[in-house]
């Protein structure tokens, strides 16, 4: 029988409990455990089941009544309301409304900030160490002020920007010589009422969307971009190959939040045309349920309308994680590779082509 040396390593190394079976063995409930479970896991939890699904549950009964919203008195219908509003044309209009700025709001607005981050961190001289532009400072002040103005600040101004009589925006195309936009109506016109707003929105949350941009990719080491610089990647293949896939993170959460305020959007919307708009063109959800709530009061229609709209955002954010998994997303990926690793390659590879 050999006698066994004991070395550092050996000698560092704890021996875990196991039961039989080789399985490890629990750990026993001690009272600082207990603590620690209902104070950082109890109470949240907690917190959700009151403030979350209990209503969330009340508002699937309610939307099966046809409660008015101010008695006690209502009736069961049970689905009714829900056959009632896929019949509606109006709101199958705003469901589409919202698809609309679901689509095309996240899109634009994160293209424009990742735009504008990447120009304030990285566009500075193509010599000598990464940094950006000169001013950064007060260029990620400027973006970030329209975020800082209520949204509901923010409709009202563009809504007299957009007055067809006395309108900046029109005052200024005239101004250029465009005399066809003397009197046009921005927001009274079907072809251009839902970019109008659509362009207010993105106006007014795109700053935002930089700066957390700017902090993902002051987080990137520099090393990766002073490595792609001397393989002479370009800076489009720059933030292709190593931005993008070092702040992919961000840009899903973000993704995500843009798309839940494009599918309510009551305020920049309520604040410019709160009619609709020409022909509903402008009309969503929320604008829908407020004016079925509180003008003919059935709050139980409405309730039901808002359960739908939960529906589609939980979707949506559903869509979002699936598609950033299926493209080689998520937690699992980043633990197989090592940090930066995959950003490196992608770094050569722009170098080489």
């Amino acid at each position: 029988m050999k006698d066994t040396i004991p070395t550092a390593e050996t000698a560092s190394r704890r021996p875990e409990p196991a039961a039989r079976g080789g399985r490890p063995r629990r750990r026993k409930l001690t009272f600082d455990r207990v603590t620690f479970f209902l104070a950082f896991l109890g109470v949240p939890l907690a917190i959700f089941v009151i403030f979350v699904l209990i209503p969330f549950g009340q508002a699937i009964f309610w939307a099966m009544t046809d409660w008015r919203g101010f008695s006690p008195d209502y009736n069961f219908v049970g689905f009714d309301n829900f056959t009632k509003m896929f019949q509606d044309d109006i709101f199958l209009k705003a469901l589409r409304n919202v698809a609309l700025l679901a689509v095309f709001v996240p899109l634009v607005t994160l293209t424009l900030a990742l735009g504008v981050a990447v120009a304030i961190t990285l566009g500075g001289p193509g010599k000598g160490p990464v940094r950006g532009i000169r001013g950064a400072s007060f260029y990620r002040i400027v973006s970030f002020f329209p975020y800082v103005v209520p949204a509901i600040i923010v409709g009202l101004i563009w809504a007299q920007m957009y007055d067809p009589n006395a309108g900046l925006l029109n005052g200024v195309l005239t101004g250029l010589g465009l005399d066809r936009f003397d009197t046009f109506a921005w927001l009274g016109e079907k072809a251009t009422a839902m970019p109008a707003v659509m362009f207010v929105i993105i106006w007014g949350l795109v700053g935002f969307y930089a700066v957390l941009f700017i902090a993902a990719i002051k987080g990137v080491p520099a090393e990766l971009y002073e490595a792609a610089r001397i393989d002479g990647a370009s800076r489009l293949r720059t933030t292709v190959s190593i931005t993008l896939p070092a702040i992919r993170d961000s840009v899903q959460t973000a993704y995500i939040y843009l798309g839940i305020a494009a599918l309510d959007a009551f305020v920049y919307v309520q604040a410019m045309v709160p009619n609709g708009g020409p022909d509903n063109s402008t009309l969503t959800i929320s604008q829908r349920l407020f004016n079925v709530a509180f003008a003919k009061q059935q709050f139980g229609y409405a309730t039901a309308m808002g359960v739908v709209l939960a529906v589609v955002t939980l979707v949506f954010a559903a869509l979002v994680f699936l598609v950033n998994r299926l493209t080689g997303g998520g937690e699992g990926e980043s633990k197989k590779k090592a940090p930066g690793s995959k950003a490196r390659r992608a770094a050569a590879e722009g170098g080489a082509g």
